[in-house]
């Protein structure tokens, strides 16, 4: 969840750029900073999830791309965007990741 202060930044500098096919929201600043460029940011919908951004705007956040992506065509052989599932239910588990306990073998030292 965002917190007050970063909406309320954002409310007051920024300025919306676009939005991603998952809700994210991407900003920047109404003016230049003393560097001379403008700082970049998205509000997530949902969880805080870096890897919930898609490469081309994480291209356009780092200052990578200079204008922001527009909708294109996908490519047959590109597959959707996908979050990082580390952690979690769907997360990827090979063959024989579950083991059930077996009883011990053996007898645990006690001290006496």
């Amino acid at each position: 969840m965002t917190d007050i202060g970063t909406i309320l930044f954002t409310w007051w500098c920024g300025q919306l750029i676009g939005e991603d096919e998952f809700g994210n929201k991407y900003y920047q600043d109404k003016k230049k900073n003393v560097r001379g460029i403008f700082r970049r940011w998205v509000i997530y919908k949902g969880d805080v999830e870096a890897s919930k951004v898609p490469a081309d705007w994480h291209g356009w956040l780092h200052h990578t791309n200079p204008e922001p992506p527009q909708p294109r065509k996908r490519y047959y052989w590109e597959k959707p965007h996908q979050r990082n599932l580390t952690g979690t239910v769907y997360a990827y588990r090979p063959k024989g990741y579950y083991k059930p306990i077996e009883k011990k073998s053996y007898e645990a030292w006690t001290p006496r």
